[in-house]
Order: structure tokens, then C-alpha cells, then sequence
């Protein structure tokens, strides 16, 4: 009897240290050498990403490039080559496509792909993601980790759970044989204050989790304590969400460190936004609406939204509101999460200005006047003053 007969088929994919590896990749001299990508040593960046050799140094995600300096001074320091990276996660899209129309990536090196209808044509959902792994090593020349599940949430801590070039199947009856033996943070929504207030209770695996009762869940969190109880027991409904209609387009990013700091917080939205209005010109889409997404040391996640009169796709109108609707929210906690949305998407272009709004047609002009100039010469030929 197969035991997959009756569960969705869903893999995630998580390319191990993109970008380092893409460098690494193309120039064959940076091979075993620690590489740290995010900008020159001189400059105020931040961690994108670092290579295996780097972390070996406790250099991570989100660091000042200074500290990352200072932990290893022999390390290669890149900038960030944001076109190129973009044009190898299309190379690796089109190998999840050749397979599933329904791919859902959550940034340019993860997606998750439901492959439940696709057994028929490519064999068994096992096969199907050992061949992509194969196919993005040969092809591409990358490693990714792989996890296989009934559910994203599985599939997503069974990929993470043997980096770099893993591949983990979760069989639908060997679930709480999987989930039984790992530490409680493992969780989704298990943060550093939520985890201390588990182990005070004794609860430091998932088997421990799962034989407390949803009322004592609720009770001790709220409405995530709902969300615990079912993930300790391996539940996840959600469905993997095609971005082949493109129902909205955003940008977020997750901080190494925890930040309170104001100056910092809007410097990373104008950063988000900087993006999220390339992407929506390039997919000749206005958005009517913005969202701003936090989440808080304690995984606590917040959203506040606005909707604008026109749509726009302009960086500076997004930065704006964003940054209006980050002043709604209470900074008493630093934000480990910070996120811009743009939803209520169109192609239509709204010629009608209000008597008092300025008009927009001479920055938009712009725009698209240094759109071609960044096509042309790269990404980062012009940018803005604060995000240098």
C-alpha cells in the first residue's frame, strides 16, 4: 500500500549560501575560501550571504560588514550582483516548472513545489525532487537541500535539517517519528522568549509539546498556542500558492540581531521598497495598496495596510507610507522581521490626478529612465545616498 496515496506530495527546495555559491561558482579562485557577500570591506553594508568556509567563523546573515571583517580578516568581501542572481534563480524556476506549474517561491533561492499531480507523468514524488536537486547540481553547478513532506511545514524543516546538499523525506507515517526527538525551537513561532517559557515548563522537544493540551496552549499564548499544538503534531493545511497570477508582490527581510533603532528600521524599507518598485515596473504592475509586515522578538507578527487613491510603483511613494505605517507601530520590542507589500495589483495606468496632487509624470519619466540605465550597466551603477 502506499502511504502517500492520500497526502499532498510537497517539496521544498533551499539553495545552500546562494549567492556565495553562485561567486564561488563563477570564479573558481574563491573555491574553499571564505566568502562574504554584501559589499566592500570599507563599506557600512551588511551580510547578504556568506559561504560555508565564512560561517565557520560565525559569520551570518544580516551582520555589519565590519564585525564580519573583524571575525575574519582573510575573508573575499563581494558586492552584492543582484542581476545575476536573479537570472540564475530563473535558470533554477525553470527546471521546478518543467515538472509543476505549482512553484511557490519565497525569494529568489526557496520555493516550495506541490508535485502531487505530477507523479502520473514523473514517478514517484521522491524521485521527482531527488531529480530536481540532480538536475540544479549538473546543470548549474549548485548544491540545494531538499526536503520532501505531506505539508510545507515539514517540507521546509526537513530541507534545513542536513545543510549544505541535503535531502530528507518525511513519510506521512513516520511524522511524529521525525518531529518527536527535535528541540522545541525547531517550531515555527518558537523565538528565544517563547522557548525559555516552554522550558520552564519542562518542554525542551517536540514529543513534549505535543502532550500538552490545546487549552493550556492557548491559555499560556493566545491564539498561537493553537498554532503550536498542531505544528508539534505535524498539521499544516496551507496550500502551495502559484505565483504564475501575481496576486501581489513584496519584499521582507530578517535580522540577524533584533532592531529598535528607527534610522535603521526605515533605511531597510527604503532598501524594500527600492525593490519591490523595480519588481512591480518589470512585471508592468501598479499596486493599490500597502502593507507593512513586523514580527517581534517573540514572533509576535504584526500588519498594518493603506490604501492609496492610484496606484503606483513608484520607490518613493511605497518608502513613504511605509515608513507612515511603521510609526503606527509600538517599537517597545525590537523587530527581528520587517516587510512591504503591495497588493490590490493592476497593468492599468490611472491618468487622474487629484486638483492638489502633484503631478507624478515627470518621476515616473525617471524612473523608468534609470531602469534602463540599471539594465544596461547593472544594478548598483546608480543608488540611493542612504543606502550607500
Amino acid at each position: 500500500m502506499d502511504v502517500w496515496a492520500n497526502y499532498r506530495k510537497i517539496v521544498h527546495v533551499d539553495m545552500d549560501a546562494f549567492y556565495a555559491s553562485v561567486e564561488q561558482r563563477d570564479d573558481h579562485c574563491l573555491l574553499g575560501k571564505p566568502v562574504v557577500v554584501g559589499g566592500r570591506l570599507n563599506s557600512r553594508g551588511v551580510v547578504s550571504a556568506a559561504s560555508y568556509e565564512a560561517r565557520k567563523f560565525g559569520i551570518h546573515s544580516a551582520m555589519p560588514l565590519a564585525e564580519a571583517a573583524r571575525r575574519c580578516p582573510f575573508a573575499v568581501f563581494l558586492p552584492v550582483n543582484g542581476e545575476k542572481y536573479r537570472e540564475v534563480s530563473l535558470q533554477i524556476r525553470q527546471i521546478f516548472l518543467t515538472y509543476t506549474p505549482m512553484v511557490e517561491p519565497l525569494s529568489l533561492d526557496e520555493a516550495f513545489l506541490d508535485v502531487t499531480g505530477s507523479t502520473s507523468l514523473f514517478g514517484p514524488a521522491d524521485t521527482i525532487a531527488l531529480t530536481i536537486k540532480q538536475r540544479i547540481q549538473q546543470e548549474l553547478n549548485l548544491t540545494a537541500s531538499v526536503g520532501l513532506a505531506c505539508n510545507k511545514f515539514l517540507a521546509k524543516l526537513a530541507s534545513d535539517l542536513k545543510k549544505p546538499d541535503g535531502f530528507v523525506v518525511v513519510r506521512p507515517d513516520r511524522i511524529q517519528e521525525f518531529l518527536d526527538p527535535l528541540p522545541v525551537e525547531r517550531i515555527w513561532g518558537v523565538g528565544e522568549k517563547t522557548a525559555e517559557q516552554l522550558h520552564s515548563y519542562n518542554v525542551k522537544t517536540v514529543r513534549d509539546l505535543r502532550r500538552l493540551e490545546l487549552g493550556n496552549l492557548t491559555r499560556l499564548f493566545g491564539t498561537s498556542g493553537s498554532q503550536l499544538y498542531h505544528l508539534a503534531k505535524g498539521i499544516d493545511d496551507r496550500p502551495v500558492e502559484s505565483d504564475r497570477v501575481v496576486k501581489s508582490i513584496g519584499r521582507e527581510t530578517t535580522f540577524a540581531a533584533d532592531i529598535a533603532d528607527i534610522e535603521v528600521l526605515e533605511t531597510t524599507l527604503l532598501d524594500l521598497a527600492v525593490d519591490v518598485g523595480r519588481s512591480l515596473r518589470k512585471e508592468n504592475l501598479r499596486g493599490k495598496t500597502i502593507t507593512l509586515k513586523v514580527r517581534y522578538d517573540d514572533f509576535r507578527t504584526l500588519t498594518r495596510s493603506r490604501t492609496l487613491p492610484r496606484a503606483t510603483d513608484l520607490e518613493d511613494v511605497i518608502y513613504q507610507e511605509a515608513c507612515s505605517l511603521l510609526r503606527e507601530v509600538s517599537l517597545k520590542q525590537p523587530l527581528r522581521l520587517i516587510g512591504v507589500t503591495l497588493h490590490n495589483l493592476t497593468d492599468q495606468i490611472e491618468n487622474q490626478l487629484s486638483l492638489f496632487e502633484e503631478s507624478q509624470q515627470e518621476r515616473e519619466n525617471l524612473t523608468k529612465v534609470l531602469d534602463l540605465v540599471k539594465e544596461k550597466y547593472g544594478e548598483k551603477i546608480i543608488t540611493r545616498a542612504r543606502l550607500l
